[in-house]
């Protein structure tokens, strides 16, 4: 009896071993390798934006969606900086009218008039970031930037019209987070405010970004 029990227990030890070294390796390739200074990120995110009123853009445009591509490089002391390239179709709030705060698009005379119906922006900038909680799975960060935007509108008959008196220069200011979900992977949720210098006036541009981020090892 006792050496059918000890035979049992030798048995159930073997077999728990046996689980152990099976699962090991599965724990190792879920383990988070969170980034360090000196590496490097590359990350992509959909976006939701619009313009608000106040601004010139914002008086014919309103909102829509957008792609954002991102570098990011960490640097020490909860440090990094990176570049952000951006790009937005956004709905012409009323393109029955014809008209807005830029030179109206002349009718030829018989045929349909020609509308502007959404604006193109694509923009790239360079920006800080100070993080927080680096060593945790959730880090989250404050940003700053500046760049510029080239700003074309898409007309109602297929054509672009470019340029929209002219690129526009911003400053950006940010906030987001990233969760690190597999190994050096995170999703990247962030929102940004840029303030558009473009013809001589303000405007403003509210982001809402979602997309994942991963950081190459070395």
């Amino acid at each position: 009896m006792i050496r059918s029990t000890a035979r049992t227990a030798l048995v159930a030890a073997l077999a728990l071993a046996g689980l152990s070294q099976t699962a090991a390796p599965a724990r190792a390739a879920n383990t988070l390798v969170l980034p360090r200074a000196g590496q490097v990120g590359l990350g992509i995110q959909v976006q939701g934006a619009t313009l608000l009123t106040p601004g010139e853009l914002g008086k014919e445009f309103g909102a829509g969606p957008g792609l954002t591509v991102k570098l990011r490089y960490r640097m020490r002391f909860e440090r990094a900086i990176g570049l952000t390239f951006d790009a937005q179709q956004l709905d012409s709030r009323d393109p029955s009218a014809g008209v807005g705060a830029f030179d109206s698009i002349t009718a030829v005379p018989g045929q349909k008039q020609v509308l502007r119906d959404r604006l193109k922006l694509v923009s790239a900038g360079f920006e800080l970031y100070q993080m927080f909680d680096t060593d945790e799975k959730t880090t989250k960060m404050l940003s700053a930037g500046l760049g510029l935007a080239q700003v074309s509108a898409h007309l109602t008959d297929g054509e672009t019209q470019f340029p929209l008196a002219g690129d526009a220069l911003f400053v950006s200011l940010g906030a987001g987070a990233e969760r690190f979900v597999f190994k050096s992977w995170a999703w990247d949720l962030s929102t940004r405010y840029l303030m558009l210098f473009h013809d001589g006036k303000v405007n403003h541009d509210l982001q809402l970004q979602l997309g994942m981020i991963f950081y190459a090892a070395y």
